[in-house]
């Protein structure tokens, strides 16, 4: 009831919005969201052979993130933590399974508040297109969750027998591609579907453009099994994996360029990311987190820090690269800041708003990143140190490993994480250790779900 109490407030406080021109209008916001997709994986963060020009010409208009983090290394959580602001593990949706499938019965709880609901109460359309991956039940889809409307497959494109030949996926029925609440087809053409959602953006965003509107475009790939379009298939020098990246580019480029010529590229916001880092155990499959230690599924720099641009024509000035520290948490508090809506007070809201960094009024708003796994606190960043209390690598066969004392890394000297300097800086393990105690009982406190609902 919390949840919907707020949101009523919210409501009676937008009712005076009055839709304008655009320029006089509320901003508009998309987000863009890569699925594995690595730190290392654009032409802008230092890939040789995958073209991404259009992701290129977006951060040379833009700003670049270099230390850029996901919520969690892995898709469902990764989600949760960009919707509603809060670490996932407050929500319920970090477990020790940490995703949820074709069979799980769990999903967003009702009580979280996500960017869809809070923009609604400003007057915002809101769409959600591609992949959602938290709970695919009707009462857990985006339609059920402040989006007006939804086209996407509801999990990852690997979860049904056609594309799984896992223990278990037997028994996993054909990926369904939705449209709101309906599936409209059973085991869509995956070569088709990159082309399809950016053809649902642009609609959504021609239909919009009288109006201030959210786009949340979360797209399937490069998540395996890989798939690209005729136009781009066997076009890559990288390969398929190529193929598939540089089909996400240009997609980015349909939507930058339909927001210029429809005169809104002054008045919106786009967000370009990914859910967590690559995919390192499917090889030529998954891609790479360039410098960084590591990848999906592990707390090591390259399963959480991610590629991360920011495009405001006008707004934010071109041509930036920024050391600032930020998370997709963030999002949900630039969204409500954008657009002036008061953060809710009955739970704790681990983003910040990025506006000041975005608009060149502070070079930072956060000097602290946490990094969960199955539920549990594995490392935390302090300024340039980052203590590691529990590591193991992604998926591999190496043991979990509890420090008795911390392994720490200084990531502005040592971005690739080689160089353990625990010993030489007990000073800053106790620092570390203070924010640690800190944090927890900030988990403790107020109505965050604690139990995994996956």
């Amino acid at each position: 009831m919390q949840r919907f109490g707020f949101l009523f407030c919210l409501l009676l406080a937008g009712l005076t919005f009055t839709p304008a021109r655009a320029q006089d209008r509320l901003p508009n916001l998309v987000i863009i969201f890569a699925d594995d997709l690595g730190y290392g994986d654009l032409g802008v963060y230092g890939h040789p052979t995958i073209n991404t020009p259009a992701l290129d010409r977006m951060a040379s208009e833009g700003m670049k993130f270099t230390q850029f983090y996901t919520a969690a290394s892995v898709c469902t959580p990764s989600r949760a933590g960009l919707l509603t602001g809060r670490l996932p593990v407050r929500s319920g949706m970090m477990g020790p399974r940490r995703v949820l499938f074709p069979n799980s019965a769990g999903g967003l709880p009702p009580e979280e508040i996500t960017i869809a609901e809070a923009l609604k109460t400003k007057g915002y359309a809101t769409a959600a297109i591609g992949k959602w991956h938290l709970g695919h039940l009707p009462q857990y889809l985006p339609v059920s969750n402040g989006f007006d409307s939804y086209f996407g497959i509801p999990y990852s494109n690997d979860m049904s027998p056609a594309h799984n030949k896992g223990e278990g996926a037997r028994n996993y029925p054909p990926t369904p591609l939705i449209r709101n609440a309906e599936v409209v087809e059973h085991e869509p053409d995956q070569r088709e579907l990159t082309r399809r959602y950016t053809e649902e953006a642009l609609r959504f965003i021609r239909e919009n453009q009288s109006k201030p509107f959210f786009l949340y475009f979360a797209h399937t790939f490069p998540h395996i099994p890989l798939f690209a379009s005729s136009r781009f298939e066997g076009k890559s020098s990288r390969g398929l994996y190529g193929d598939t990246v540089e089909e996400l580019d240009w997609s980015v480029g349909e939507v930058l360029r339909t927001l210029r010529e429809l005169g809104l590229a002054e008045n919106t916001l786009v967000v370009f990311t990914s859910d967590n880092g690559p995919w390192l155990t499917q090889h030529l499959n998954g891609g790479s987190a360039g410098l960084l230690r590591e990848g999906k599924g592990s707390t090591w720099e390259g399963g959480m820090r991610v590629p991360g641009i920011a495009w405001w024509p006008g707004k934010v000035k071109g041509g930036q690269s920024t050391q600032a520290l930020a998370t997709t948490m963030d999002l949900f508090g630039t969204a409500l800041d954008m657009a002036g809506v008061q953060p809710p007070t009955d739970r704790v809201i681990d983003g910040v708003s990025l506006l000041p960094v975005l608009l060149g009024k502070a070079d930072a708003v956060r000097d602290e990143v946490f990094y969960y796994r199955t539920g549990d606190l594995w490392a935390v960043r302090k300024g340039p140190w980052k203590a590691h209390f529990i590591t193991r690598s992604a998926y591999g066969a190496d043991p979990q490993v509890v420090h008795d004392t911390p392994e720490l890394y200084n990531l502005q000297n040592d971005p690739s994480e080689k160089y353990n300097v625990a010993d030489e800086h007990p000073e800053v393990i106790a620092e570390i250790q203070a924010v640690v105690a800190r944090h927890n009982a900030n988990m403790v406190r107020g109505k965050d779900q604690l139990q995994p609902t996956l």
